[in-house]
């Protein structure tokens, strides 16, 4: 499985801040005007899903090596040494991805929120045109005299 498509614990919340699948998600990243958000969530994710196959590789061969059935002959105090050093680094690096993306999602502005449509202005020749005429002699206002 290529880095790119391997599973991360971040996959369902990705698919949820940006609304779609990760497979339509990587398709969307790489079109002409791709959100610069999601390119950098999915690198994020890239770099994430790895330090993650590493944990679970180191925890399993520690597993391993002391599981009750495991062969007393191989245990080794350095290569349990070892690994628990390439773990800490791991877990580290994995805890940093986590950061990093926590602080990207939050960086990101809300999504769009429709606003109601803005009132179309009404012209006074659009307006005066749809009113009913005006009878002679009935005007409620005090005539304007040129003088």
């Amino acid at each position: 499985m290529s880095d790119g498509r391997r599973p991360s614990t971040q996959d369902a919340r990705l698919e949820g801040v940006f609304g779609g699948l990760l497979d339509e998600l990587h398709e969307r990243a790489v079109r002409p005007g791709a959100s610069p958000a999601l390119v950098r969530a999915l690198e994020l994710r890239v770099f994430l899903a790895l330090a993650e196959a590493q944990v679970v590789r180191v925890r399993d061969r520690v597993h391993a090596a002391m599981a009750p059935d495991a062969e007393l002959d191989l245990l080794s105090s350095d290569a349990l040494r070892f690994d628990a050093e390439w773990l800490e680094a791991a877990l580290a690096a994995r805890s940093s991805y986590r950061t990093a993306l926590d602080k990207l999602l939050a960086a990101m502005p809300p999504p769009a929120v429709r606003l109601p449509a803005a009132p179309v202005p009404v012209r006074p020749a659009a307006l005066s045109s749809s009113l009913p005429p005006v009878p002679a002699g009935a005007g409620g206002g005090a005539a304007v005299r040129g003088g």
